[in-house]
């Protein structure tokens, strides 16, 4: 029995359902269609670390991956026709483009008698599967996450790597190479940025070892502090399914076992949550999937975003003139990532200090994040902006000076991402325009020369953020 393999976001051999049922059928042929009808394309980080990440599972595979680009349905009929397979497997996508592009594919096998199967292979709860009681499904995380799926059921535990993949030996046309996917970039700025990364299922078990051997039990506290080591860093290696949610829940939980150490430790139950909140992004675009460009909070749609490509530039360029701000768009272009309190930090900064559209900063994070995932980066955007599930309150505006010298007393994470800063000290390091001019001097700083004036004035900004908001209260 032939089995095509259709792998997607699923660039492991180890816990992969629809891999493992493949084997267990008989041949595999397992393939990679680069989707060119998609209407959001990936971004450039994720496109780059893509490249490395088919590399590497074509290495798992001993080199019989075989890749495609074009429309997914004409590319699956050609091989159907070619290698008359008998079934076709995958693991499910649940963002709404694949749901209706898979959809109409499985109907189409069907219908020539093939036998097709999907598989959640990427969450832990399948969107599907959790809702409140009165069969809607929840907005609220908490209750969500408490009451809906840890109520629910236990995670699936994860699938070993099969012992013996039998390959289809048959040649197949219009397969094609990796690198002419293009996804390497022609002028090379990726090269610093790849610098920090291990794409691939090994340097995902290794970042996740890495994890568990250090940080995981002082996590709660340190996650917020940008300048120490102190996250998984596995978001990019789970976007592509190079480590399902799976394998890190349950290698948690044998962490905490071998240590003696309850699964309720504050530290562990916050990390298991922020896989949580993973999940209820991945939950809230099925369910409501017109969020990708819509406001989740129709309310906000009366919103009068300002427009200022100016101000937009400054920002993706880290030239606010806000130190931390600028670090954390420094560090985004340099590495692909950003620490998570930052982000909340940037994005505060964009959405109220600035009152730019969510939606600039949500396009500009998915060209240049690594961890580019279409549901977590929307749902993030809207959470900050006031106007997603669950969401920050329009009132709540992060101060990123406040913020900068509670997370980074020290400016340690500014001068790593702002050199130019290296000699200020702590105390001015993070509002720099407080400074007299000879303190700067000597630190071989000039405003608006060496470092920018900052881009707008903290408080005033936000006092016109407080007051545009407080206009959406009477909004009917």
């Amino acid at each position: 029995m032939v089995t095509i393999y259709w792998m997607r976001n699923d660039l492991r051999l180890t816990d992969n359902p629809a891999l493992c049922f493949a084997v267990e059928q008989g041949s595999v042929l397992p393939i990679y269609i680069h989707d060119t009808g998609v209407e959001k394309e990936c971004g450039a980080a994720t496109r780059r670390w893509l490249h490395d990440s088919l590399l590497s599972i074509d290495s798992a595979l001993k080199g019989n991956l075989r890749v495609f680009k074009g429309e997914p349905l004409e590319v699956l009929n050609k091989l159907v026709a070619d290698l008359k397979p008998d079934a076709i497997v995958w693991n499910r996508g649940y963002e709404p483009e694949t749901i209706a592009r898979d959809t109409k594919i499985k109907s189409g096998l069907q219908e020539q008698g093939l036998k097709v199967k999907s598989f959640n292979a990427g969450h832990l709860w399948a969107p599907t599967d959790i809702l409140k009681k009165d069969g809607t499904p929840y907005k609220v995380f908490t209750p969500y996450y408490r009451k809906g799926c840890l109520a629910a059921s236990v995670p699936r535990f994860p699938l070993q790597r099969p012992a013996k993949i039998n390959f289809v030996e048959t040649a197949v046309s219009d397969a094609v190479d990796i690198e002419d996917l293009n996804f390497i970039p022609k002028i090379n700025w990726d090269e610093q940025m790849m610098r920090h990364w291990s794409p691939g299922e090994q340097g995902a078990k290794d970042r996740l070892q890495a994890f568990l051997d250090g940080p995981l039990f002082n996590y709660k506290e340190e996650r917020n502090i940008p300048a120490v080591a102190a996250t998984s860093r596995l978001s990019p290696h789970l976007h592509f399914g190079e480590i399902s949610p799976n394998q890190v829940w349950y290698a948690v939980l044998d962490k905490c076992e071998q240590q003696g150490i309850s699964v309720e430790h504050p530290d562990v139950d916050c990390y298991l949550s922020e896989l949580g909140w993973r999940e209820f992004s991945a939950y809230l675009l099925f369910h409501f999937s017109d969020m990708v460009t819509e406001n989740f909070n129709v309310k906000f749609n009366k919103f009068a975003w300002r427009s200022d490509n100016q101000q937009l530039q400054a920002w993706q360029r880290g030239k606010t003139g806000i130190p931390i701000v600028d670090a954390g768009m420094r560090e985004l272009w340099a590495t692909g990532y950003m620490h998570n309190r930052v982000r909340m930090i940037v994005g505060s900064f964009l959405v109220k200090n600035l009152l730019l559209d969510w939606r600039e900063g949500e396009a500009w994070f998915w060209d240049c994040l690594v961890d580019a995932d279409l549901a977590s980066n929307v749902a993030s955007w809207q959470w900050v902006a006031g106007s997603g599930a669950d969401a920050a309150p329009y009132f709540r505006i992060f101060n990123p000076v406040t913020q900068g010298e509670k997370f980074d007393p020290q400016g340690e994470y500014v001068k790593t991402w702002c050199p130019e800063l290296k000699k200020v000290p702590a105390k001015l390091i993070h509002k720099p325009w407080e400074a007299k001019t000879d303190i700067l001097r000597a630190c071989g700083v000039e405003l608006g020369n060496d470092y920018p004036e900052p881009l707008v004035d903290l408080k005033a900004s936000r006092q016109r953020a407080l007051d545009a908001f407080a206009e959406l209260k009477n909004v009917s």
